[in-house]
């Protein structure tokens, strides 16, 4: 059984910063990618950044100089390291890995940016 277990979470002022974990355990191989998405209330689940197997990453326009997703393959681990943060980035997080063609997710880790 696989599980995503996300970390990091919390309540933020705005300019912080916070670092989300997710470890992978279980009966999973051959990760293409992991990332993590992001869903506010009354708003779309939306991705927030990616990154694959070769390394090569994507990040939503709103984050992009901002936020760094990275990995520790060894523990089948990703992080995402969320800097200036903002209200709008208020939402719960949710960690993806796409292995063999298959989405597993966690079950989410809330981030609150408030003053």
């Amino acid at each position: 059984q696989v599980q995503l277990v996300e970390s990091g979470g919390g309540l933020v002022q705005p300019g912080g910063s916070l670092r989300l974990s997710c470890a992978a355990s279980g009966n999973i191989f051959s990760i293409n990618v992991m990332g993590w998405y992001r869903q506010s209330p009354g708003k779309q689940l939306e991705l927030v950044a990616t990154i694959s197997s070769g390394g090569s990453t994507n990040y939503a326009d709103s984050v992009k100089g901002r936020f760094t997703i990275s990995t520790n393959n060894a523990k089948n681990t990703v992080y995402l390291q969320m800097n200036s943060l903002k209200p709008e980035d208020t939402a719960v997080y949710y960690c993806n890995v796409v292995a063999r063609y298959i989405n597993y997710w966690g079950k989410g880790t809330q981030v609150t940016v408030s003053s």
